[in-house]
């Protein structure tokens, strides 16, 4: 599972070590509850091509570790569905880009510094992404091509990141914030970012943000769209 503690190390959450095929198949489940939000068992078995008995059993770890949760939800005249989640304890399966110490710098640059002193720190880091995603989008032919180089160098820096096409518009979806602390100490770093993203993918294309880690979502998403159709 891309970016997922658990599965480079090759251990489970509590530290015991995980068998091959045990482990992959939770990797698997944690990532899939990450990327798409709450799932039954059916629908994460037929995903994995696994058996829904051998998904429940995984699941039913998870929640005994505090990792998934889950809810009933009606269904029509039948048995309530189960939807399973992840749990707010589950992001320390995630990369954190070191909050810790982003947060603490962010607190000493405004104490040193004051708000005009972090507004140009967030400024210089905002130039650098900039340099960074323009080099490893030179080149693209369309946007669709923009948007996934853009989502796969987000993904290398934490953010399982993907491109999906909705219509003529493209949705960069992020599924992990490696860096939420620090975006909580300081919201300006997502509008930052919101900045960049636009900058990059070029003048010929608007980006809104439509859903927002921060502001409750179960992950960011941005619609990229072109300002003019052909």
């Amino acid at each position: 599972m891309p970016g997922a503690k658990s599965a480079r190390s090759g251990k489970s959450a509590k530290g015991a070590p995980a068998s091959g095929e045990a482990g992959g198949t939770r990797a698997a489940i944690i990532d899939r509850l990450k990327r798409q939000g709450a799932l039954c068992a059916a629908e994460i078995a037929r995903g994995l091509g696994l058996t829904p008995m051998a998904v429940r059993l995984q699941l039913y770890e998870l929640e005994k570790e505090g990792l998934a949760q889950a809810r009933s939800e009606p269904s029509g005249r039948g048995r309530p569905t189960k939807l399973w989640s992840l749990t707010d304890g589950a992001a320390r399966l995630f990369p954190d880009a070191h909050q810790g110490l982003a947060v603490e710098m962010i607190q000493s640059v405004e104490a040193l510094f004051g708000a005009a002193g972090l507004k140009k720190l967030i400024e210089r880091h905002g130039d650098i992404q900039r340099e960074n995603y323009r080099a490893r989008l030179s080149g693209a032919k369309t946007l669709g091509e923009r948007v996934r180089r853009l989502a796969a160098e987000r993904t290398r820096e934490g953010y399982m990141a993907e491109a999906l096409k909705d219509g003529r518009d493209w949705i960069l979806v992020e599924n992990h914030c490696p860096i939420c602390s620090a975006a909580k100490e300081c919201t300006r770093l997502c509008a930052n970012e919101l900045g960049v993203f636009a900058d990059v993918l070029g003048v010929d294309v608007a980006v809104t943000r439509e859903e927002h880690i921060l502001a409750g979502a179960r992950r960011c998403a941005y619609r990229v769209r072109a300002k003019t159709h052909s």
